[in-house]
């Protein structure tokens, strides 16, 4: 099978400060291989310090701040994990309201690790069929959705992850579902 192309297409990487660096630096370099174009948007400015575990890794610029970011100039989101990371942009109104966006608009959503807990204050997972960190398992259900440790689940263009080990499968399913687009049952 060849090696599906995302050319031209613009990919929101939604983040701040805390975030679990391979689960942002694996599927960053992923679309930049297929072709797509990634935005780092974050509600910080300048750069966020990204985390290998608990050890201070790389710092990341910022291109976009979130209250400036329009879904509609993006084919797709991704949402890295890390505990911090996670935490911070569940409780940010501009990254609820950016996130939701993605899902009224029926475009591609990721979410890895702990990312899911954005998920969770944006009010798009009851019903929904995902993963993530075995430690979200409870709140996602409690908030509805219909979660199973799997390496990768697909639901009408939600894609999610349980944590680095899934890199592989979660990167070819963000490709493949970036690729088909816009997705009629991803909504709210």
């Amino acid at each position: 099978m060849a090696e599906q192309t995302i050319a031209g297409k613009k990919v929101a990487f939604l983040l701040t400060d805390g975030v679990e660096q391979v689960e942002l630096t694996s599927p960053w370099n992923a679309v930049k291989e297929a072709g797509g174009e990634p935005i780092l948007v974050s509600p910080a400015t300048g750069k966020v310090q990204g985390y290998n575990g608990t050890e201070k890794g790389e710092t990341f610029a910022v291109d976009l701040p979130v209250a400036q970011a329009d879904a509609g100039d993006f084919h797709a989101l991704v949402i890295p994990g890390g505990v911090v990371n996670a935490d911070h942009l569940r409780v940010d109104k501009d990254a609820q309201a950016f996130t939701r966006a993605f899902f009224e608009q029926h475009k591609p959503v990721a979410s890895i690790c702990h990312g899911p807990w954005l998920l969770i204050d944006t009010d798009v997972v009851g019903g929904r069929n995902l993963t993530s960190y075995h430690t979200l398992r409870t709140d996602l259900k409690n908030a509805g959705a219909n979660w199973t440790d799997e390496e990768v689940v697909v639901d009408q263009g939600l894609v999610t992850s349980r944590n680095p080990d899934d890199l592989p499968a979660f990167n070819a399913k963000v490709i493949e579902e970036i690729a088909e687009g816009e997705h009629a049952g991803q909504t709210p």
